[in-house]
């Protein structure tokens, strides 16, 4: 298994930065394609104009948009150009009510996908939305990188959170590549329940399929002495030295497919490594 088609989503330059430098070394490492698709946001809502309101106001919105998605793909190209990578750059418009349908089409035909962080200082309100879109509507694995320009093609490192839950194992599985080339493994439990299937041996089995990929591992059955699973995660991960997080990324929503939950939502707004997710 290998990423040989890597996607990153593109709504503006000055967050850009960090997923072009690494989805290029991605590219590079695996051999793969790297495309950007950069899309300017009508953030407007125009169900919400009162009747009869001036129509320069929608064609002035979209005429903003089109500047953005022409101003990230041009400084997208320049970025991927000058890696020296195989890579191609699409420019459209999307209403930022269908972003999602945007994205998921995209995200569905990608091996991963690597955006930057959804929340910060100076994020605009669709960076959240792209995240979901490719997670939970695309069903793709998804890389979220720091702002820090960190590049990482290899950990050597990685720190795993189990549960038990199919989107833990999802995650796993299709961040095999980066856990057959670590040194270390680092499957961590927290407070393992006591009538489990795993009550004896938690991460055995994990483990165990693993090392017949040829996975070196370690279990770290750990106390959630903190208030946030998250923080206990990144914790542990900043003390062990771990270059990535994988875990299984959460939803809930009674009212659309899928939103962020609490958990996921909590590890990226603190991680300070590369967190792989898959649902």
């Amino acid at each position: 298994m290998s990423y040989k088609s890597l996607l990153t989503v593109l709504t503006e330059a000055k967050t850009s930065t960090a997923p072009l430098a690494q989805v290029s070394a991605l590219a590079e490492r695996f051999n793969g394609h790297a495309e950007a698709l950069c899309l300017g946001v009508d953030r407007t809502q125009t169900g919400y104009y009162y009747a009869g309101a001036n129509a320069l106001v929608l064609q002035e919105s979209l005429a903003r948009a089109k500047e953005e998605a022409s101003a990230v793909q041009a400084y997208a190209s320049d970025v991927l150009e000058k890696a020296g990578v195989t890579w191609s750059a699409e420019s459209g418009v999307a209403q930022i009510a269908d972003l999602g349908r945007h994205v998921a089409q995209r995200a569905r035909f990608s091996d991963l996908v690597v955006l930057g962080k959804p929340y910060g200082r100076d994020r605009n309100v669709e960076a959240e939305p792209i995240v979901e879109a490719a997670l939970f509507e695309g069903h793709a694995p998804v890389l979220v990188v720091p702002d820090e320009i960190n590049v990482v093609t290899q950990p050597k490192t990685v720190t795993v959170a189990w549960n038990e839950s199919v989107e833990a194992l999802t995650a796993i599985r299709k961040a095999m590549p980066f856990l057959t080339g670590a040194d270390l493994v680092r499957v961590v439990v927290i407070d393992p329940p006591t009538h489990g299937p795993e009550r004896s041996d938690p991460g055995g089995l994990l483990s165990q399929m693993l090392s017949r990929h040829g996975v070196s591992c370690e279990i770290d059955v750990l106390s959630k002495t903190l208030s946030r699973v998250s923080d206990v995660l990144n914790r542990h991960a900043t003390d062990t030295g771990s270059e990535m997080i994988v875990m299984g990324a959460y939803g809930h929503s009674r009212f659309r497919e899928a939103i962020l939950g609490g958990a996921t939502r909590n590890m990226l707004e603190q991680a300070k490594v590369p967190v792989f997710m898959a649902h």
